[in-house]
């Protein structure tokens, strides 16, 4: 009796821990990746069960990783306060995170500054990487693009600092705007998958389908939505990936805006497939993605800074290089930048 009341008690504490770091659903009428509950993927994703969960976590395998600080490392070069001149240039910080500078806008890609992914400071995947810009050498921010609201793309004490000193517009597919409302964030426009926000006479920004699911606690199961985003400029269109699996949206991407100047898209955390295959490319199938979005330039993410899934440090980057070939799609280090001329 005594055992059966202190795993009660267990079981009733973790639910409490679950639901209080669940983020708000999104409420709206049902449509075609929404069933009036929660967000769907296109046909032919096979979501993973529980069981297969636990599974994976019994079975693991981690490859290698080796922490560095900042003490190991060269930060990049301060960036430029705007660029005004008919370029583009992207900054790679770390992980999904990069500035995006063109037309005198500076953008910021799901920026994560903290230790951990993880919502508690002292467990969870641990940073193994700096980031390549120090945080107080970014340049005025003007806006924020979310992909989903997993603790790697949505680090809400990174977001909380950047709006205390930047002050910019958040952009968050439906629904992760109530998460970032409830925390202070108030400058915020959410959109549907293929739904746009124009930022100017010269620039727009559009949320476009990615193939993922979302969460931060026990009870906010695809409540909110995930997407990529394409930026659309004079001085060339931008396609930011996410986090996704592969599927055969990527070639409407490719119709749809084009032509696309530069691609970013993730590489990482695919070990083993078998679990990571719906929600996380692999290194062949981001090549597939640069080819079917017809990218001029693509630029690898996702991969060497936290340790997410089994593949090791280097497991990307290795089967990376032994496919990529003459295509045009690099890797860059933290803190390095990469001038795009409208030619």
């Amino acid at each position: 009796m005594i055992v059966f009341i202190v795993l009660f008690a267990f079981a009733i504490v973790i639910a409490g821990i679950g639901y209080s770091v669940s983020a708000p659903g999104y409420s709206g009428e049902p449509s075609g990746n929404f069933d009036g509950t929660k967000f769907l993927n296109g046909e032919g994703y096979e979501e993973k069960s529980s069981r297969e969960l636990i599974k994976w976590l019994l079975t693991r395998e981690p490859g290698k990783w080796t922490e560095k600080t900042e003490a190991d490392v060269t930060f990049g070069k301060k960036p430029a306060n705007r660029i005004s001149d008919s370029s583009q240039v992207i900054t790679y910080v770390n992980h999904s995170t990069f500035l995006i500078q063109t037309d005198g806008i500076n953008i910021i890609t799901d920026p994560v500054y903290s230790k951990r992914v993880s919502p508690f400071s002292f467990a969870g995947p641990k940073r193994m990487r700096p980031p390549g810009i120090k945080f107080e050498d970014l340049p005025e921010l003007d806006y924020v693009l979310i992909s989903h609201n997993h603790y790697d793309h949505l680090d809400i004490n990174t977001l909380q600092r950047i709006k205390e000193i930047h002050d910019p517009v958040f952009i968050t597919p439906l629904g992760v705007n109530l998460y970032l409302n409830r925390k202070g964030i108030s400058k915020t426009i959410h959109l549907d998958w293929w739904q746009e926000h124009s930022v100017n006479d010269s620039v727009s920004i559009s949320a476009v389908e990615a193939q993922h699911f979302s969460s931060r606690g026990m009870f906010d199961r695809d409540k909110t939505l995930w997407a990529g985003f394409v930026i659309e400029s004079a001085n060339g269109n931008i396609y930011f990936a996410g986090d996704t699996g592969y599927n055969k949206f990527f070639k409407r991407i490719g119709k749809d805006y084009a032509p696309v100047k530069t691609a970013l898209i993730p590489i990482g955390a695919y070990i083993p497939r078998w679990f990571m295959g719906p929600v996380h490319v692999d290194p062949a199938q981001a090549l597939q993605i640069h080819k079917d979005i017809g990218a001029g330039l693509s630029i690898g993410m996702h991969y060497g800074t936290f340790p997410l899934a089994d593949d090791g440090e280097m497991d990307p980057i290795n089967d990376f290089n032994a496919i990529v070939g003459n295509e045009n799609f690099i890797l860059m280090k933290e803190g390095e930048f990469r001038v795009v001329r409208n030619n």
